[in-house]
C-alpha cells in the first residue's frame, strides 16, 4: 500500500474566520493534524524518539503514535462501532505508544498515523455532526461533533507538548 498524499506539513492552511460548523471543525482539526506533522519534519529516527525528560517518557513519535491511538479511538471505535483495536498498546502495556518507541520503526509509524488520518476523514465525512456513536467506557451516546471537539482540544494540547519537544531537540520554536 501506497503512502497517502497530503499536502506538507509546513503547508498548513490557517483555519477560516467563516465559515458553517462542519467546515470549520475539519478545518481546525486538519489544522492540528498538520501542526503535529510541521514539528516532526526534518528530523531523524533519533530526534522524533529523544525524551523529554526523565521520568517522562514524551517524545514526538510517541504523540504521533498516541494520536494515531486517540484518532482511531474516537472516529473507529467509538463512533463507527468497528472492531478497531489498539495498534502500539496493551492491558498490558498501557503505555506503549509513548514507551515502546526505541526500536519502533519510524516510517512505518509515520505511514500508519497518515493512513489512519485518511480512515478517520472518511469515517466523518459519511455522517452529520449530530449522528451519535457509543463511548463504551462510559457507555453513553457521544455525538460526532463532540468527537471533533475533544479531538480540536487533545490536538491542542499535546501541540504544545511537541512545541516544548522540539525545542529540546534543535532550538525550532514557532507555531
Amino acid at each position: 500500500m501506497s503512502e497517502p498524499e497530503f499536502p506538507p506539513a509546513t503547508g498548513r492552511h490557517d483555519p477560516p474566520f467563516v465559515a458553517d460548523e462542519r467546515a470549520m471543525l475539519d478545518a481546525w482539526l486538519d489544522f492540528h493534524r498538520a501542526t503535529l506533522l510541521a514539528k516532526c519534519e526534518g528530523l531523524d529516527d533519533d530526534q522524533l524518539r529523544t525524551r523529554s525528560v526523565p521520568p517522562s517518557s514524551l517524545s514526538l513519535l510517541g504523540l504521533v503514535r498516541h494520536m494515531t491511538e486517540v484518532e482511531r479511538s474516537w472516529f473507529r471505535r467509538t463512533f463507527a462501532g468497528e472492531d478497531a483495536g489498539p495498534l502500539y498498546y496493551s492491558e498490558d502495556n498501557v503505555d506503549g505508544d509513548f514507551d515502546d518507541v526505541d526500536t519502533a520503526d519510524v516510517s512505518a509509524d509515520f505511514v500508519r498515523f497518515r493512513q489512519e488520518l485518511e480512515t478517520c476523514r472518511d469515517v466523518a465525512a459519511r455522517q452529520g455532526l449530530d449522528a451519535l456513536g457509543q463511548h463504551r467506557r462510559h457507555d453513553n451516546d457521544v455525538s460526532l461533533r463532540w468527537i471533533y471537539v475533544h479531538m480540536i482540544e487533545e490536538y491542542a494540547r499535546h501541540n504544545g507538548h511537541a512545541d516544548l519537544l522540539r525545542e529540546r531537540i534543535d532550538g525550532v520554536t514557532g507555531d
